[in-house]
């Protein structure tokens, strides 16, 4: 069993930032990549950050140089900090992992979901 805990969603004026966390637990045995998807309004989800075990990250255009994600491997946490947000970063946030439970499978999780609304 693996569950994510994800935390830091809320509204914020515009120009204003939020800290999203994801915690993992459960029988892990390595995770690979972990990040976050948004889902806007009447819009399908699309990836914002992800961060892989090794350090690598990856962001959306619309999000360079105001998001930064940053993971604790000792934790099984990933932090996304988003600054100078807009209002079309509103949606609804969910945490995604990848992980192995042995050192053969893989799996994908998503977490529950967190609302980020920035409005003035």
């Amino acid at each position: 069993q693996v569950q994510l805990v994800e935390s830091g969603g809320g509204l914020v004026q515009p120009g204003g930032s939020l800290r999203l966390s994801c915690a993992a637990s459960g029988s892990i045995f390595s995770i690979n990549t972990m990040g976050w998807y948004r889902q806007a309004p009447g819009k399908e989800r699309e990836l914002v950050a992800t961060i892989t075990s090794g350090g690598s990250t990856n962001y959306a255009d619309s999000v360079k140089g105001r998001f930064t994600i940053s993971r604790d491997n000792a934790k099984n946490t990933a932090y996304l900090q988003m600054n100078s947000l807009k209002p079309e970063d509103t949606g609804v946030y969910y945490c995604y992992v990848r992980l192995r439970m042995t050192a053969q499978d893989e799996y994908r999780y998503w977490g529950q979901g967190t609302q980020v609304t920035v409005s003035s």
